[in-house]
């Protein structure tokens, strides 16, 4: 028994949410996002009123309905305010440079790691230590805010690496004295 996949969805006036052969189309001020939709469901619109409807009893059709309510209601927020997350870099030496498309990640290695910015996503560096990325889309800026993090993950003695912004790392004690 899904309870989120019942869920009703208010679409804003300034969307535009279309559903043709089991692909939803999302338009909204600041982009367009499409999401296919898996046979067993079907999507409702009625006005301002979106609704995720399960064709047949199966529990991996329960299971859906509630994760595609919840992918169009990121949808539906994505195309009307955005998403934006953070990332920060501790470190001696470590250090974020947006150039362009290529985002380079200078974390304690001897080289410098370069990474590709996905399409749809923009990535502003507030200082040498912090950025911060953007888009319409949760799904692809989740995806990449990981991408980054998994370059240096925060360690636990010295909380060195790469981390959330806000993102709290549990600290170990080091070795101990023997008595």
């Amino acid at each position: 028994m899904s309870r989120i996949g019942k869920r009703v969805l208010t679409i804003p006036a300034d969307v535009n949410v279309t559903y043709n052969e089991h692909v939803l189309t999302v338009k909204g001020p600041k982009g367009e996002l499409s999401l296919n939709i898996i046979p067993d469901l079907d999507i409702k619109i009625d006005g301002t009123e979106l609704t995720v409807v399960k064709l047949n009893e199966l529990s991996h059709t329960s299971v859906m309905q509630g994760t595609t309510n919840s992918n169009i209601e990121n949808m539906i927020i994505g195309v009307t305010e955005g998403y934006t997350r953070g990332l920060e870099i501790i470190g001696v030496g470590y250090r974020f440079n947006v150039k362009g498309k290529v985002l380079q990640v200078q974390d304690g290695k001897s080289h410098l790691d370069n990474l590709d910015v996905p399409e749809g996503i923009q990535v502003k560096a507030i200082s040498n230590t912090e950025i911060e990325l953007t888009g319409i889309d949760k799904c692809a800026i989740g995806q990449f805010a990981a991408e980054i993090r998994a370059l240096r993950k925060p360690e636990p003695y010295k909380g060195k690496g790469i981390r959330y912004k806000g993102e709290f790392v549990r600290r170990k004690e080091g070795k101990k004295a023997s008595k």
